[in-house]
This record gives structure tokens, C-alpha cells and sequence, in this order.
């Protein structure tokens, strides 16, 4: 039995103002957003090359804006993905090396923590 995670809710205030951030600054994929009723909307962002999202909306989650923290996203390139997020605006990280692999980190205008992996090589 495969037990796949596919979608995180990441709690936000302003959902237009969080879809721009993570569409236009941090390149996601814009998958859906669908308002559901008056009290749900929900969007699903993508980001490139993962089989997980993010979920943001009204109605998806009663944690307060801003708690989610140590969501990770893995690259193959960690100083091309510096360079890429701090062209197109985000107030990321220098490159932080530790024994575990090289990282670099960032916050959405809530203050949700992301780093950004890059996994040693292994052998």
C-alpha cells in the first residue's frame, strides 16, 4: 500500500495577496481555484516538479495565518534556486551548508517557513 502525500494546507490571511506571492515570486503552478461557497474557497498551487501541493482558501483550515513552518522543498541546484527566488523577488536566505545537505530558507508574507533543500550526495 503506497501512502502518497499530495496536498498541505498552508494557512494564510489574504488568499489573493498569498497566491501572488507564491504564483509570481516563488513560481508555483496555479491548479485551481474554485469558490466553493461563501464561506470556502480553495486554491491549489503546485510547485515545479512536485507531486505535492499547497492548499490556501477560506474555509480550508482553522490554524492561524503564518503557523505553518519546516515545509521543505528538495532541488538538485541549490545556488541556481537562490539565484532564481531572489530574481523574482523573494527575500530568501544566503546558502546555509550543514552535514545534511545545502539549504536555503524563506518565508510568504505570513510568516509560513519554507527551506529549500539540497541533499548531498550519497556514497
Amino acid at each position: 500500500m503506497d501512502y502518497k502525500l499530495e496536498l498541505v494546507a498552508v494557512p494564510v490571511s489574504d488568499v489573493d495577496r498569498a497566491k501572488a506571492f507564491y504564483t509570481e515570486q516563488a513560481g508555483f503552478t496555479a491548479d485551481h481555484d474554485h469558490r466553493v461557497s461563501d464561506e470556502i474557497r480553495f486554491v491549489q498551487l503546485t510547485p515545479p516538479g512536485s507531486a505535492c501541493s499547497i492548499a490556501l482558501g477560506t474555509g480550508i483550515t482553522d490554524t492561524p495565518p503564518g503557523s505553518a513552518q519546516g515545509l521543505q522543498l528538495v532541488v538538485s541546484d541549490i545556488r541556481a534556486a537562490h539565484a532564481e527566488l531572489k530574481g523574482r523577488g523573494v527575500d530568501v536566505s544566503d546558502v546555509q551548508e550543514f552535514p545534511w545537505g545545502l539549504f536555503v530558507f524563506f518565508s510568504d508574507p505570513d510568516g509560513n517557513g519554507w527551506a529549500v533543500q539540497e541533499i548531498p550526495a550519497r556514497g
